[in-house]
Formats: C-alpha cells, structure tokens, sequence
C-alpha cells in the first residue's frame, strides 16, 4: 500500500500495542515501524532494475525481517525513551507489529509480498489497489480522534479499535467483491465461447468497483474491464504475446528473471529502437480501446557488455487521463 496508508496502519497498531503506556508516542514509533519496509524502494539507486525490482517488497516484507528486526529497533528505542514508562520487551513488541503488519497488508495487493522469505513464494491476493481512499480515510479518522484523547481516555482504545474494525472489515469486503468479479469475468467468457488457460482479476486504480482482468487465452492475452454497474456484456480486447521476439534473449538470466518477477504475464513489443518487455499485472495506461502502453514497460537494449534493462518513465498527463477515463467507467458500461 502506499506511504500514507502504512504510516496510519502503523500509528495503530502501535496504539493498540502501547498507546496506554506511552501515548502518542506509540503512534509516532508504530508509524515509523510501519514506513521501514519500505525503504527497500533505495535497491533502485544501488542495483540495476530487474534486480531492484526482485528487491522490492522481498526481504523487508518478511516475517524474518520483522523477528530479526524487531528487538533490535526495540532495544534503540529502550534507550531513547528511558523515562517512557516503557521495556525494552513493550518496544520490541510494537515494533514487531509495525513491521509485521505492514507486509501483510501489501499481501492484498497486485504486487504482493514476500512474506515467507527466503522462500520465493509471493503472496498477492489482488483484492485492493496500492491506493484506496475508502481504506485509508476512515482510518485516518479514527486515528485522529484517537489521538486527541488521554492515553488513559476508554475513548482513546475505542476509537482506535474502530479505525482499525473499520479498515480490516472494508478489506475483507473487498475479498467478497473480487470472488464476483472474478465470477462476472468467468461467465461472459463462457458466454462468448473464448476458451483460456487462466484468468486474474484485480481491482483498477483507486476503487473497487471497477475490476479489471487479464486472460491467458494461448497466443494472446485477453484484457477486459467490469463494473458492478455494468449492463452490457464484457468487452475483451486481444494483445499478442509475441513471446518469440525475445529470440536468444529468451535465455538471457536478466530476461528469466522478470519473466519470474511477472509470474509469466507479460507481452513483447518491437518498435524502431529496439523491444520492449511489458508486465500485465497491473494493467494498460489508459482505459482507450487502442491503447498498447502498459502502467510497467521495460525496454531492452542488448549491447557488447550484455544485456541492459531500463524501466521506461510514466508521466502525469496519462494518469490525470486515466483518473478522468476511471471516473466516466467506474458507473457503467
């Protein structure tokens, strides 16, 4: 999930593991807690971009990392707040939290996690996009009210608990509404008599009413959007896989590696400069019938020194775009 919505989750948790000793400042360690993970995105700056990519959301977002990690920052934090009424166990185990609970949360998300690290299992439900308003801002709310309260205020936990009641019970819903979308998809399928291989369904940038979905259908991947305000058949449009562009790339570690990364949801596009590898999972740039760009495009530029990967930028204009086309789709076909 984005930034924001892992500091709320964080402040929370701290509270509800600590706020009663400490007060606020359970908040404001549970919120750091909660951002740590995260700080995997430097790998960008360090390491090439497929390992980088391979980076995100591993390590960080592990239950290993939060054990190993845990009493460590709780040890610093003993030491900081001596006079906190506070242990060095109570830091320890809010930090423990922090960090556990925001792996997984990134679980419901497209990209997922990496929770059970050094295994290479990535656990990614697709039930709620990176950004959700109707997650977060109730349980910013909550938060908020929380914190204005005494740490010895019944208001102060009770507020607290509903913030955290009210954002866990909305992603369980939305649990519910991927298990029928992914029904919607799977009967206009078999309605139209397109045969496939696998389908993947999540939901579009900031909602979830909108889901989209990718269709393995053998040469070519089918992709098509659903409202639950839909009244007419699902439209899937078709883009080739043109896997055998790759040629001797195919082989290529760099190249096996993303392919891993995609879980083998992906496309190839050759234009004059040269390929370009296209990752599926989170969808085109647009919501416009003939857009061929995807939210994640890497070019792939084979030189004497081997193969280099750049991922290729993403500008405001298309996702202001996006957001208008979103909005318009969001109420129906």
């Amino acid at each position: 999930m984005d930034s924001l919505t892992q500091i709320v989750l964080g402040a929370a948790v701290g509270e509800a593991v600590l706020g009663k000793k400490v007060g606020n400042k359970a908040m404001l360690y549970g919120a750091i807690a909660g951002t740590i993970p995260d700080l995997d995105v430097m790998a960008r700056f360090l390491f090439d971009t497929v390992t980088a990519t391979e980076i995100h959301r591993g390590f960080s977002h592990s239950i290993f990392f939060a054990i190993l990690f845990a009493p460590i920052f709780g040890w610093l934090l003993s030491k900081i707040e001596r006079k906190g009424g506070a242990s060095f166990k109570d830091w320890s185990w809010l930090m423990f939290w922090g960090l556990f609970t925001h792996p997984v949360l990134d679980a419901f998300t497209t990209w997922g996690t990496q929770l059970f690290w050094p295994f290479k299992t990535r656990l990614a439900f697709q039930n709620i996009f990176v950004i959700d308003p109707l997650y977060t801002l109730p349980f910013i709310v909550f938060l908020v009210m929380a914190m204005r309260q005494k740490k010895t205020s019944p208001k102060r936990k009770r507020y607290n608990r509903l913030g955290l009641t009210v954002s866990t019970a909305y992603l369980v819903t939305t649990l519910i509404l991927k298990w029928v979308a992914y029904r919607q998809f799977s009967y206009s399928l078999e309605a139209q008599g397109i045969a496939y291989e696998k389908l993947d369904t999540r939901p579009t940038p900031f909602n979830t009413i909108l889901w989209s979905a990718n269709v393995d259908a053998g040469d070519v991947y089918l992709i098509g959007e659903y409202s639950f305000f839909d009244t007419k058949e699902i439209v899937f449009r078709s883009y080739p896989k043109n896997h055998q562009l790759l040629g001797d790339l195919s082989s290529d570690e760099k190249i096996e590696r993303l392919i891993k990364v995609t879980e083998g949801w992906y496309t190839i596009n050759k234009k004059e400069d040269g390929l370009y590898f296209n990752d599926l999972r989170f969808g085109l740039i647009s919501l416009d019938p003939k857009e061929s760009r995807f939210a994640f495009t890497y070019a792939l530029r084979p030189s004497d020194n081997g193969l280099s990967i750049y991922e290729t930028p993403k500008y405001r204009k298309d996702a202001k775009r996006l957001l208008g086309a979103l909005w318009q789709r969001i109420w129906g076909n």
